[in-house]
């Protein structure tokens, strides 16, 4: 969650399909089965890929990093499949193949469309490696086009469009607006001095791992603007950092029954920061 280029590359790299028992989701790369039956956490990640593929030389190309998240997102199309109405947005984006031949194919299978297809096909195939619950939730994931279409065509709708309904939704526009803000990728990672490190260990409640606290300090500290003392906390995304949703169900809940974060939500978005005296 620091390095941000490296999250990148989980993004837009090779997955490596494997499993060492029923509790390692490695397959499921840098997602949640969640993310992928509910579409949440995907605003962090169209904002990496378009902040990935927006700068070169310091140079921002909007429309680049425009059609890198076409090219991610597309979904092919099929010969039974009706005619785009007019004005309509397309889903298969096989045309971008040659300018991002690691985002989409020649047939039009965006890089998140293969993913689950892959995702699908390895729990089918090992179902002594993933839990019951992740083969539950994989069979899931079988009506993910049809679904995925309607939300590629909702990403593509114009910021003003007067035929918008319904409030908070993600759309590019948004997307590349942030990551024009933000900037070129970054590895914000840093090291914690020895003496923080142990207290950051032993205020850590009885049931989190160790890592947990620490990784959220430095989130914190790497984050935080001048102007506020709240840092937005993308949860899913910590969730698939960690491997697991235990982070948002269970660390959590726990770091805040102990006084050790405040947590907030408004309009939606998660924020956090630390307890004043969590470093007396």
């Amino acid at each position: 969650m620091l390095n941000e280029k490296e999250e990148f590359l989980a993004y837009t790299g090779k997955v490596n399909y494997t499993a060492c028992n029923k509790q390692d989701s490695s397959y499921l790369g840098r997602f949640t089965f969640e993310m992928l039956t509910d579409f949440i956490g995907l605003y962090r990640v169209f904002t990496i890929i378009a902040r990935g593929y927006m700068f070169k030389n310091g140079e921002a190309d909007i429309d680049r990093a425009r059609k890198a998240l076409l090219a991610w997102c597309s979904v092919p199309d099929k010969k039974r499949d009706l005619p785009k109405k007019e004005g309509q947005s397309e889903t298969d984006f096989r045309f971008l193949h040659e300018q991002f031949p690691a985002l989409v194919d020649s047939a039009g299978n965006g890089w998140f469309y293969t993913h689950i297809q892959n995702i699908q096909v390895f729990v089918k195939a090992n179902p002594e490696k993933v839990s019951k619950t992740a083969i539950k939730k994989s069979d899931t994931l079988k009506g993910f086009e049809k679904e995925w279409r309607k939300k590629l065509m909702q990403y593509q709708v114009p910021l003003y469009s007067a035929n918008t309904k319904g409030s908070f939704l993600l759309l590019f526009d948004d997307v590349l607006a942030d990551a024009l803000e933000l900037g070129e990728l970054q590895n914000k990672d840093f090291e914690l001095s020895d003496e923080l490190k142990k207290h950051l260990i032993e205020v850590t409640p009885k049931g989190v791992p160790e890592r947990v606290l620490p990784t959220l300090y430095k989130y914190y500290i790497a984050n935080k603007q001048d102007n506020t003392e709240w840092v937005v906390l993308p949860v899913s995304n910590f969730d698939a950092f960690f491997g697991t949703t235990a982070f948002s169900r269970k660390y959590l809940p726990l770091l805040k029954s102990k006084d050790i974060i405040v947590r907030e939500m408004n309009y939606g978005v998660s924020k956090y920061k630390f307890a004043n005296d969590i470093f007396v």
